[in-house]
């Protein structure tokens, strides 16, 4: 009885453990400002004197400025996270304002630490993710004006303009620092390169093709 009972204490601790560190933990103050030139090197960024904070740091302007589109992809991405309002540290928070050209892409991406919520500010949109092996599911929707759409955290997504127009979207994002993994740029432009070989027999391609992908990246 008492083995029973101490292998329910386990398992029940295992779960309450594992719900526990699926997410960030508590504040334990107010806020926590970025000192981006502390030498120190810890798992975020080290908190600002509390007694040296001002409105400043939980402030930032320049959001209704359009991004330069003339790029190959034709659009531009404008971050808001904790390196433009050091504020956001700890806050689990961070948005982006993004602008396309007509028929302008924001390609295949993925955000390791985050889910991402997007509002069609101007325009229209054609956006989709992927699901996960082995299904590699693709979900797409046209948006307009006003539409929301939510990406999964870690799942491979997009966006396209379908409008005639330039279009504008705000994303927000579950981390402070989201991070961002193109795909294109991570297979084809890592450094140093990853091996022809490996890259031709995974996408099936010959090698003069794939040596041809990495000389653009």
């Amino acid at each position: 009885m008492g083995s029973r009972v101490l292998l329910l204490l386990v398992a029940l601790f295992a779960i309450v453990s594992s719900i526990a560190l699926a997410s960030d933990p508590s504040s334990l103050q107010d806020f926590c400002v970025a000192a981006s030139n502390s030498p120190v090197l810890v798992n975020g960024i080290v908190c600002k004197d509390p007694k040296m904070v001002g409105a400043q740091d939980f402030f930032f302007s320049g959001l209704q400025k359009p991004g330069n589109t003339s790029n190959a992809l034709g659009s531009r991405v404008t971050p808001v996270g904790v390196t433009q309002i050091p504020g956001l540290n700890t806050l689990g928070i961070s948005l982006a304002r993004i602008d396309y050209a007509p028929w302008g892409i924001n390609p295949p991406h993925t955000h390791p630490r985050a889910s991402e919520i997007l509002t069609v500010i101007e325009g229209s949109l054609e956006v989709g993710f992927v699901t996960s092996n082995p299904d590699n599911r693709l979900v797409t929707k046209i948006l307009h004006k006003g539409d929301v759409f939510v990406f999964p955290v870690g799942l491979i997504h997009y966006q396209k303009n379908v409008a005639h127009g330039n279009t504008i979207a705000i994303a927000a994002l579950s981390s402070q620092n989201a991070g961002v993994i193109t795909i294109a740029n991570a297979v084809f432009g890592s450094k140093p390169d990853i091996p022809i070989d490996i890259l031709a027999r995974a996408f099936q391609l010959d090698k003069t093709v794939v040596a041809n992908l990495q000389s653009k990246f």
